[in-house]
């Protein structure tokens, strides 16, 4: 369940970065835009942690502001894939994917605060005391 919800957070911060940022737009359906969402998850979850150490020096010496960049890099690299694969969902540049990605980061964070489970707090407690 929770897998789900997050697809419809990525899915919606996704729209609304599409809503807000020029040069970042999509052309299809709810369908398309979950598959976008579910390839912006999979970028997100395996090359992101590898760009993040290997930029690591650079994170350090900009106080955190190049991981911006890492995101706006990942956002666009799901435009091309999305894009080969024929999903509609386009990023015209890197200063569009730059400002696309803070949208996609704070509208997802808000909505995920608004979604949270209130018993997830429990679960990890009890996951912890399992160990």
């Amino acid at each position: 369940m929770a897998f789900l919800i997050r697809l419809l957070v990525n899915a919606a911060a996704l729209w609304a970065a599409t809503q807000v940022v020029p040069g970042v737009s999509y052309g299809g359906g709810p369908g398309p835009l979950l598959a976008v969402a579910l390839l912006f998850g999979v970028v997100n979850a395996i090359l992101r942690p590898i760009a993040k150490i290997l930029t690591f020096p650079i994170i350090i010496l900009t106080l955190g502001l190049f991981a911006l960049v890492i995101n706006g890099l990942m956002l666009w690299l799901t435009s091309s894939l999305s894009s080969a694969l024929g999903l509609g969902f386009h990023v015209s540049g890197f200063w569009a994917a730059f400002w696309g990605a803070l949208v996609v980061s704070i509208v997802s964070m808000m909505l995920s605060m608004l979604i949270r489970d209130p018993a997830e707090p429990e679960r990890r407690r009890d996951r912890l005391t399992r160990v």
